[in-house]
């Protein structure tokens, strides 16, 4: 038996907000969350900014045992997943435990205690590194995190795709659900990798924005763009069965209509020249959906703002979509809280949610000089009110891992 699939509680923590109203009103509203690194010193290094989840705190929510056993993007898992259950208004205990279950990656996992703990083993011998240094660091924690938290005894694993993680995730989830496996998945990604191993391995790479203007620093689809910038925080999506959300009166949001996951097979860092695994999954996920390029109401693109993502990822719109890609909307969120690494995918799955419970369609804030090879609607600068039906959101990780989710509107 094949069952729907919908969204009926979300959770976030980002640059430009650490709960999810916050941050979408800042998404709505343009707002950067760029600024100058203030966690380490910068000097010898060529990458001045990143978007840094501000004001974070985990108390409300955890221990002090629990946050001082916790690598930070397991904190952020943590918090996000608590805002999620508590916005569905589910009653964990009446829950069938064996049939809740959580899906949710880190593309890095626990970076600041990987750089600390080396340091450790360096400066003071093997005897002093910290006992729960591995449990720490691992990027299942933050799902083993959430299982343990909230007593989800169903499946439980971490997927990681780079920075398709995030939505490999909730597609993974999505599939659980609908084949019959699980009836309540917490799913999405987590990231804290702004430490200085994490700037200095992708300035290495030469594939984050040197700029030192916060506003022109991550600009997808404009010409002046150099690379993209590093964000951290979480999004959490809980995912849950339409029937069984329906018996509890829950609140929907919209609903998981159709998943597609591809390889391009090609190279460990660059997405392939004509942007077909791309286009194959955005044609897999429709497909799926049974709906076509005209059904679709906006694309959050995985919108890097690196020159290589940018251009073919237009030219995988273009293969998936055809002519009618001129009409679609698209727009990149990462121009206001930069590339979340494995949280990315997560992060834009809540703007897609809320956007099509607001009738809202975010901006590219930061899209001054359009790129030619870039030239589809990136509704530059503005957001746009429009009632949205259905949405889809991608994601393009390392390694040639591409994702695509659609949501509909239960209004369909």
């Amino acid at each position: 038996m094949i069952h729907r699939v919908v969204v009926t509680g979300l959770g976030a923590v980002t640059p430009i907000g650490n709960t999810v109203d916050e941050f979408f009103e800042n998404v709505k509203a343009g707002k950067c969350g760029i600024d100058f690194i203030t966690g380490f010193d910068t000097e010898v290094f060529s990458v001045k900014l990143a978007a840094s989840v501000k004001n974070f705190d985990p108390k409300p929510y955890l221990d002090f045992k629990e946050i001082r056993r916790m690598d930070r993007f397991s904190q952020f898992a943590i918090v996000a997943s608590s805002q999620a259950i508590q916005d569905s208004k589910i009653d964990l205990e009446s829950l069938d435990k064996n049939r809740f279950g959580v899906i949710v990656g880190s593309g890095i996992g626990g970076l600041e205690n990987i750089e600390k703990e080396a340091k450790v083993l360096v400066d003071k011998g093997p005897r002093r590194v910290n006992p729960l240094f591995i449990p720490m660091i691992i990027t299942n924690m933050a799902a083993g995190n959430i299982a343990i938290k909230f007593g989800a005894q169903g499946v439980c694993s971490n997927i990681v795709t780079a920075c398709a993680t995030g939505t490999h995730s909730i597609g993974e989830a999505y599939r659980n659900i609908k084949h019959g496996y699980a009836d309540v998945i917490l799913a999405g990604g987590s990231e804290a990798s702004i430490t200085p191993l994490g700037i200095a391995g992708f300035s290495a790479l030469t594939a984050l924005s040197v700029s030192q203007d916060p506003l022109r620093a991550s600009i997808p689809f404009d010409k002046d763009r150099d690379g993209f910038v590093m964000g951290e925080g979480a999004g959490i999506l809980l995912l849950e069965e339409y029937e069984h959300a329906k018996r509890r009166g829950a609140r929907i949001y919209a609903e998981i209509v159709g998943y597609g996951a591809t390889a391009d097979a090609y190279h460990i860092t660059s997405p392939s020249p004509d942007g077909h695994g791309g286009a194959m999954a955005m044609r897999n996920a429709m497909n799926e959906a049974g709906i076509t390029p005209n059904d679709i109401s906006y694309v959050n693109a995985h919108g890097t703002s690196t020159p290589i993502n940018d251009r073919l990822e237009t030219m995988a719109m273009k293969a998936a979509f055809g002519e009618v890609a001129y009409n679609i909307p698209v727009s990149s969120t990462k121009s206001m809280i930069g590339h979340l690494l494995g949280a990315a995918g997560a992060v834009e799955a809540v703007v897609c949610v809320k956007a099509i419970e607001e009738g809202f369609i975010p901006a590219t804030i930061g899209l001054l000089n359009p790129d030619e090879e870039c030239d589809l609607d990136y509704v530059p600068i503005n957001g746009r009110e429009s009632k949205l039906s259905y949405v889809m959101t991608n994601n393009l990780g390392f390694g040639g891992h591409n994702a695509s989710l659609i949501f509909g509107s239960v209004e369909v």
